[in-house]
């Protein structure tokens, strides 16, 4: 048996608890890890508030929790990794526990911390992804809605580094964080159409909203075309004729370990806002929901 936060009903953050769980056994080609950090996303949130309910309901008791890093403790039959290697990746039954299983591990740099390492896997493949299905290209113009938030400083540098220039919208507290990553950082709210048009006056040639904050109407308006726009968090999209992306971060396995290179080696940086004991996830949930946090919150088994 080992410890895991479990939930057993959809409901605010207080519905977390931990409990006692059947240690998990790794099928064919997975491995099991001895967590050492697990990395609360957004996702996490709409699963355990049931927002997510219609699309994937849940099985209960479900341990929440989609990526995590630690050490190999077991091996399935197929998987190339040994017995005491670091790695990280997606999980396969939930992170928020002292023991999980991971499909497709790939190695942690000795120059990654292990908060990191747990927290770009989702929200960096995600990044990787939408960057691609958008297709902008070097000396365009993109614009990135919630530019501070865990995918959107990403997508930024990603995008930076690609030779594509980027304006993102971020709160006011957030602009020079948002300036730093390589983009010109607009302050979002009322009149933030202005100030997009002010900072780029030849238009914009494409949208990645990872905000969800009732942007994509203008962004189509911005863009001329909404198939130029694509969002992660408005799950108004199909009104729009926007593009909503989600299902596999990474269905060709390359994203994560470039993502990880290019962390390992300083040319992406990740900001951890908070970390938490596992017993504290309720915590780490409240305080996203209340938008406490200026980057990731990692939950420390």
């Amino acid at each position: 048996m080992s410890t895991a936060i479990t939930f057993s009903e959809y409901g605010a953050a207080e519905v977390l608890r931990p409990a006692e769980v059947a240690l998990p056994e790794p099928g064919p080609g997975q491995v099991r890890i001895k967590v050492k950090a697990a990395s609360v996303n957004p996702l996490d949130m709409k699963i355990r508030s049931g927002l997510m309910a219609k699309v994937a309901p849940a099985r209960f008791p479900v341990i929440p929790g989609l990526d995590a890093a630690g050490v190999v403790d077991a091996v399935g039959e197929g998987a190339d990794v040994a017995v005491g290697n670091e790695v990280l990746g997606a999980t396969v039954g939930g992170s928020y526990a002292e023991y999980a299983l991971i499909d497709r591990p790939v190695a942690k740099p000795a120059a990654l911390s292990w908060e990191v390492a747990a927290s770009l896997v989702t929200v960096g493949q995600t990044a990787h992804r939408v960057l691609g299905q958008l297709g902008v290209q070097p000396g365009q113009i993109l614009l990135v809605h919630g530019a501070a938030g865990s995918v959107g400083v990403i997508a930024v540098q990603l995008a930076a580094a690609r030779g594509i220039t980027v304006i993102g919208t971020a709160a006011e507290r957030d602009l020079e964080r948002v300036t730093a990553l390589g983009a010109t950082a607009v302050r979002y709210g009322d009149g933030w159409v202005g100030r997009v048009k002010a900072a780029a006056p030849g238009g914009v040639d494409f949208v990645f909203d990872a905000s969800g904050a009732g942007v994509l109407s203008d962004s189509v308006t911005l863009t001329g075309d909404a198939g130029k726009v694509i969002t992660i968090a408005d799950m108004s999209a199909q009104q729009h004729g926007v593009r909503f992306s989600a299902g596999t971060a990474d269905q060709g396995g390359q994203a994560l370990p470039e993502l990880v290179e290019l962390a390992a080696t300083g040319k992406l940086t990740l900001p951890i806002w908070r970390t938490y004991p596992l017993a504290e996830a309720a915590q780490a949930h409240a305080d996203l929901e209340a938008h406490r946090n200026q980057g990731k919150a990692v939950l420390l088994p």
